[in-house]
């Protein structure tokens, strides 16, 4: 349990100092940034799938369908996206299950986030997996990559 500790407080240290320093994973640059956020989300890939696969198998009977984007860049940076639909959430016109990876143009660093889409109309379905006592009323995590 310590060594855990020891070992969080250091990735904790050292997202700190790539806050103070505006770099990330030794890289300065937007571009080599983005860079390291394609490979991280290539190797995130088979994990987000999983997961997706194993809600799929265990709570839809596999009637769902998996879907990913690929990193893609838009106005606002880089992102990937893996969702989960079905039939029944979209015909109820409710928001698919994603995991999305994501480096905007005014983050310092990348972040991935997971749950229903982030808009007000998203159906409360990972209520039950969400931490408790975050308090976020968009129903969604949120994590730095280290």
């Amino acid at each position: 349990m310590e060594s855990r500790r020891a070992e969080y407080t250091s990735e904790l240290l050292r997202h700190f100092a790539d806050l103070r320093d505006g770099t990330h994973g030794g890289a300065i640059s937007r571009q080599d940034k983005e860079g390291f956020f394609s490979a991280a989300a290539a190797l995130l890939d088979p994990y987000a799938r999983q997961v997706l696969a194993e809600i799929n198998a265990g709570l839809l009977l596999s009637t769902g369908e998996i879907s990913a984007t690929g990193v893609r860049r838009s106005s606002d940076g880089v992102d990937a996206i893996w969702a989960l639909s079905w039939p029944e959430q979209q015909a109820a016109g409710l928001d698919p299950i994603i995991i999305r990876a994501y480096y905007s143009s005014a983050s310092h660093h990348p972040h991935l986030q997971a749950g229903p889409d982030t808009t007000p109309r998203s159906a409360p379905s990972l209520d039950a997996i969400r931490p408790h006592g975050t308090g976020n009323a968009r129903h969604r995590v949120q994590h730095s990559w280290p």
